[in-house]
């Protein structure tokens, strides 16, 4: 169902691609577009999907900005096979997840480490696999690694988070446990959710799907389910205490946030410590959401997305209703969103807290500038390289690492 875009949006834009070096002039320190000459039309020039109106102006749409910091990008390697996450090790070599079940270490140079073992069995059909992977905050004396993988069992598979110690000579993971289970189980292969982070208290954030299928979808709203929420477990898998459903004995106690849809990106804020995601909206209404414990994000009764056939969602398709939260921002067309973080360091000054995030379908890196919790610019990166961005990282040095669903590992760094 093609729906025509509204007038607001009738803005034409020149194309915010980059090439691989950027030298478009001294660096700039501030990260508030109001505030320099680096403000351009949206960039994204494409129709939307529908109609809809946002709730707030500025909610999708953003006007574009761009990096002065000459910067500049090279492929690391593309020997990986289908990575899905990254997590530095503290002498800042990548560890690496691949879909279909193994880790591998990746030196700054591009060498690859074989496959390390001891990784328990994953169902890597459709949208499974080994996901998402973390470092426990006290890496460097425990060396514990923790993972989120679509675990297979007697009547489907479900997501599922393991935990087990890198060993000494890396070959291994020690001990594999599988501490969390967000169950039900479902024979299908898609909507896993992934992402996993720790909080400030040693906790750890797990973003689940609510499986896709018409069947599965309201347990996005079911508080007696795990599916297509926002979990806050404890390093054991035990739901954390002070957990907003803690309480209520007909809602599970791990859950910290309900009615997402496929959450694929997780990172805090590093100044005020907020949890934000991303989660994929269906043809259209992918969103960037700033969570809050015990919020409903509105999956599947609020949407700014269509069906995939083009159909509505819901009759009549609504995209507010008291009670349910407002994504801060949404992209239409999509860009199809999964790994992100907030940059951190001094090397690009201009990039201090902005959000990026690997664009899937969208075939780029998402850069977010963030004022008062909404969007103020949007850049999009590396997108003349036609890849599938899986999830970024920052480097110990303030370079940018991406990975690709065709298996290339990308570092982004200040031009020297």
């Amino acid at each position: 169902m093609k729906r025509t875009r509204p007038a607001f949006l009738l803005l034409s834009t020149a194309s915010m691609l980059f090439a691989a070096c950027n030298t478009n002039g001294a660096s700039n320190t501030s990260n508030d577009p109001a505030e320099t000459d680096s403000i351009y039309p949206p960039v994204e020039t494409k129709e939307p999907n529908t109609d809809y109106q946002p709730a707030f102006e500025g909610q999708t749409r953003a006007p574009g900005v761009k990096t002065k910091t000459p910067y500049e990008s090279q492929v690391v390697t593309d020997k990986l096979k289908s990575p899905w996450g990254i997590a530095v090790l503290p002498d800042g070599r990548l560890l690496i997840t691949e879909n279909e079940g193994n880790m591998r270490i990746v030196s700054a140079t591009g060498e690859l480490s074989e496959a390390i073992g001891g990784i328990p069995e994953v169902d890597a059909r459709g949208q499974g696999g080994l996901l998402g992977i973390t470092l426990d905050p006290n890496f460097t004396t425990n060396r514990m690694v923790y993972w989120v993988f679509s675990e297979p069992v007697a009547g489907g598979n479900h997501t599922a988070v393991a935990k087990g110690r890198l060993a000494d000579d890396e070959k291994s993971i020690e001990n594999a446990q599988v501490i969390y289970q967000a169950l039900p189980t479902y024979d299908g292969n898609k909507h896993y959710g992934g992402r996993i982070i720790f909080d400030k208290d040693g906790n750890l954030f797990v973003g689940t799907g609510e499986r896709s299928d018409l069947e599965t979808r309201p347990q996005a709203q079911d508080l007696n389910s795990a599916l297509g929420k926002i979990v806050r477990i404890t390093k054991d898998g035990q739901p954390t205490s002070g957990n907003p459903f803690a309480s209520d004995s007909e809602a599970r106690p791990e859950i910290y946030s309900y009615g997402n849809r496929n959450v694929q990106g997780l990172a805090l804020h590093p100044e005020t410590g907020d949890l934000w995601s991303t989660e994929f909206g269906p043809r259209g209404g992918d969103e960037l959401n700033r969570i809050e414990a015990g919020k409903n994000y509105g999956w599947p009764i609020i949407t700014y997305g269509l069906e995939y056939s083009g159909k509505d969602i819901g009759n009549p398709p609504i995209q507010q209703q008291e009670g349910l939260e407002q994504p801060v921002y949404y992209w239409d067309p999509v860009l199809s969103p999964s790994g992100m973080m907030f940059y951190t360091h001094d090397a690009i000054p201009e990039w201090k807290n902005n959000l990026f995030n690997g664009g899937l379908s969208s075939t780029h890196i998402a850069r977010l500038v963030l004022k008062d919790n909404k969007v103020v610019g949007e850049e999009r990166l590396l997108d003349k390289e036609g890849q599938r961005f899986r999830d970024v990282a920052q480097g110990k040095n303030g370079e940018l690492f991406a990975i690709t669903d065709s298996g290339r590992l990308y570092k982004i760094q200040k031009k020297i």
